[in-house]
């Protein structure tokens, strides 16, 4: 979008007056807070990890108060790639990457197992942070800080749950660079993950969160403005989808990721390589790695227990695909139809062109030949603004809130030896006090939604006159209706509930 200021966005695509007031009311009473407990403008470090409580005693959530309290477990570490705020790198591991020489002896001392008959039945998963390889990490008040590039390897235990093995911190196997183990000391173990931590945290925010979903949104968006006129029944059914998108995104290029934003001052990929992230991060987007079908099928989840990201969204997808179905047959007969619509097809063409730089390696189609390609894409785009926004974004206080389990960035090189950290270098090696705070203040602000967000299924400015597109949506209301339902049932069960793609608690649109 081309915005100087807000006053260049159409007046119609502003936040309404109550989000406005909120969202001024939720950032200023959260600084003000900061400054009044000293810790907003502090370069100390912490001298207790139990102080942090400090920072905003008042505000926890449930799993905010869970995660404080188990962040150290390897259950819980593993569990993080499932349904933590981002689920979106792990993926199960048929051979040893060459540059994670990890040996049966490291990881199965006890010889129970070994990788290649665990790697056989399914059983080992791979995280690999190499977008983050080589990129000059931030420097934070004038001090240089750190960022690493690491392989984790996690294996499914027979009574499911994912534990992690190895990780090593940088790419190249060297002398340096160890593979550290949970049976090493317990400060070196978590030193690990505490590092592993801080690249996903870095990794989420601009990759999964930022381009996946918010400046997708405003791709699909800006196109479907320029090209698609209101009367248009894309229009119609997509306009719910893009509610405060653009506002949104212009506040965060403002204040997140510009010159002096909060990402750009307190986070380590927010410096000067940020842009070489997010092209990296555009270089390796596809068109199945957005349609969650594909994209768990690809990654070889499609067994992993208790994973619900999977098993909410693959509902969330074909509630909203056979909706979106429904619709648009109605509105195109046949194939042929869908081609001769040359609104339409300038939308595609556009999203090809500026959305995905016409790389057709991505595979997003640059026309419509037939409804089902029109129905899928049109299926991938209200996913990416409401139930995968809603994934990547919803948690971000519940898991990052913590600071020692999602640091925004480290102070201290990764450690070369085993046997030299201890207590006192991880305090010096996390984040200091005034980092950690506008970083949590960030966190909890984009964590909350306004009072007047809108939910997914609801339609109120949509325009639809024919009888038929009414009784459709009043059906995908209902189907939303039961899958929140189910997911509030299973949640009862779980010590850890996951409600990021409950109908109820999805918002329409990337509208914060």
């Amino acid at each position: 979008m081309k915005a100087d200021s807000l006053f260049s966005l159409p007046s119609a695509l502003h936040f309404s007056y109550t989000k406005d007031i909120e969202l001024v009311f939720t950032l200023a009473t959260g600084l003000i807070e900061l400054k009044l407990e000293g810790v907003a403008d502090s370069v100390d470090d912490w001298t207790k990890i139990d102080d942090i409580k400090t920072v905003f005693p008042c505000r926890s959530t449930q799993i905010y108060d869970y995660v404080e309290k188990h962040w150290k477990e390897d259950a819980f570490f593993g569990y993080q790639f499932l349904n933590g705020v981002n689920p979106m790198l792990i993926r199960r591991c048929s051979a040893r990457p060459k540059n994670f020489p990890v040996t049966d002896e490291m990881v199965f001392s006890r010889g129970l197992y070994t990788l290649v008959e665990e790697m056989k039945k399914g059983n080992i998963f791979l995280c690999d942070y190499k977008l983050l390889d080589g990129l000059k990490a931030n420097i934070i008040k004038e001090k240089p800080q750190y960022m690493t590039a690491p392989l984790v390897l996690l294996h499914k235990t027979p009574d499911d749950k994912l534990m992690p093995l190895a990780i090593q911190l940088k790419q190249t196997p060297a002398g340096d660079n160890p593979i550290f183990l949970p049976t090493d000391s317990e400060c070196d173990w978590l030193m690990a993950k505490i590092f592993m931590r801080s690249a996903d945290f870095n990794l989420h925010q601009l990759n999964f969160h930022l381009m996946r979903t918010h400046l997708l949104a405003e791709v699909f968006t800006v196109s479907l403005m320029r090209n698609i006129p209101m009367v248009h029944p894309l229009h119609k059914l997509l306009l719910a989808h893009t509610w405060d998108t653009l506002e949104i995104n212009y506040l965060a290029r403002n204040q997140l990721i510009s010159k002096n934003g909060t990402y750009t001052e307190f986070a380590a990929a927010g410096g000067e390589d940020m842009m070489k992230l997010l092209k990296r991060s555009l270089s390796s987007l596809t068109y199945s790695s957005l349609c969650i079908p594909e994209d768990i099928t690809e990654r070889g989840l499609e067994t992993v227990p208790n994973f619900y990201y999977r098993d909410d969204g693959l509902e969330l997808w074909d509630i909203i695909q056979s909706f979106v179905d429904r619709m648009l047959k109605f509105y195109y007969n046949n194939d042929a139809e869908v081609k001769k619509d040359t609104e339409l097809q300038k939308w595609i063409s556009d999203i090809f062109e500026h959305g995905f730089l016409s790389q057709e390696s991505t595979g997003i189609p640059q026309r419509f030949n037939t409804v089902k390609e029109l129905v899928k894409f049109v299926t991938m785009v209200i996913f990416t603004c409401s139930g995968q926004h809603s994934a990547v974004n919803s948690g971000q206080y519940d898991y990052g809130g913590w600071m020692p389990n999602s640091p925004s960035s480290m102070q201290l090189p990764p450690p070369t030896r085993k046997g030299k950290t201890n207590q006192d270098t991880i305090l010096q090696t996390l984040p200091n006090k005034g980092v950690t705070a506008n970083a949590m203040s960030a966190l909890w602000l984009l964590s909350k939604s306004s009072s007047d967000y809108v939910p997914l299924g609801q339609y109120p400015n949509a325009h639809f006159n024919e009888s038929n597109p009414c009784e459709q949506i009043k059906y995908f209301q209902g189907m939303l209706q039961a899958l929140s339902a189910n997911i509030k049932i299973r949640n009862l069960l779980l010590e850890v509930p996951y409600t990021y793609m409950d109908p109820e608690k999805v918002e329409n649109s990337v509208a914060i």
